[in-house]
């Protein structure tokens, strides 16, 4: 197999509440909004995405944000209110993109069309995570798991918005494979170098992209089953769960998943300490 190029991007920033992503397991989901916190508190952390160019094809892993909610580059509230179609969601987590960083915006300065994509992985629907998908709309297919869009379903009027991906052809999938903390994956090409995991507990459809090389060597890419390597090193769950128990045992696989020694690099989404990068394995 030829080396795999992974592109570690960041599409623009989010503002949360300290108590989002490291609330830890007594949270509130009240308290992990940040909806009655001090603002002077809150955390800017990148919103990044990952282009896999793997032999098989072009794999983007997330969207982030759509230009359409920071169109000048900067906070722009009302921007974002329209684009979410939520003043809530706004107060939860306020965004940016500046000059540049939308997702098609990087890949023209990388010399790839949208339409270049072979696969557009969406690890869950979340805002910072979907938003964006309408700018990538012509991939050849667009991947969600079953049991996400039937979470997105089911937490419709706060959390998802169907809009987000309206005019978007989706395909949903169902577990194929037995990797992971609850024994659910999907083997993308079949060979084992692309593994979609089941982390759930954030949200019910969550997975995180496993890439691995012919060798064994690895790189983790688990979106928000924590979000940032603090998460899983001291094993901090963020504020944000539908499933506690759940939440906690997939945060556990990413500790042992991260301290494997063939473990090249494990990444969260939001990981302040994160810059861009190219990993090749």
């Amino acid at each position: 197999m030829d080396k795999i190029k992974i592109h570690v991007m960041h599409t623009g920033y989010v503002c949360v509440s300290p108590d989002l992503p490291f609330g830890g397991e007594n949270c509130s989901a009240i308290k992990a909004s940040g909806i009655f916190g001090r603002k002077e508190n809150r955390l800017w952390l990148p919103v990044s995405v990952y282009l896999i160019e793997h032999p098989q094809g072009k794999i983007l892993v997330d969207c982030g944000w759509h230009r359409n909610m920071s169109p000048n580059g900067t906070l722009d509230k009302a921007a974002q209110i329209k684009s979410l179609g939520s003043l809530f969601l706004y107060l939860v987590n306020q965004g940016k993109i500046e000059k540049g960083a939308a997702i098609d915006e990087q890949l023209k300065r990388l010399g790839l069309k949208t339409s270049d994509l072979d696969y557009v992985l969406l690890t869950h629907l979340d805002c910072d995570h979907a938003n964006g998908v309408g700018l990538v709309k012509d991939a050849k297919k667009i991947l969600v798991a079953l049991d996400e869009v039937e979470c997105a379903k089911r937490h419709s009027a706060v959390r998802y918005k169907k809009k987000w991906w309206k005019d978007v052809s989706l395909t949903e999938f169902d577990w194929n494979d037995t990797e992971g903390p609850v024994r659910k994956s999907y083997d993308l090409f079949g060979d084992g170098s692309i593994e979609l995991i089941n982390i759930p507990g954030h949200a019910d459809g969550l997975f995180a992209v496993k890439v691995k090389n012919v060798d064994g060597k690895f790189v983790l890419l688990f979106s928000d089953g924590g979000y940032a390597e603090k998460s899983w090193k001291q094993m901090i769950t963020s504020g944000i769960s539908l499933d506690r128990d759940k939440q906690k045992k997939s945060l556990q696989w990413i500790r042992e998943q991260s301290m494997d020694a063939n473990c090249l690099e494990s990444l969260a989404n939001h990981d302040p300490s994160v810059i861009p990068h190219v990993i090749l394995l």
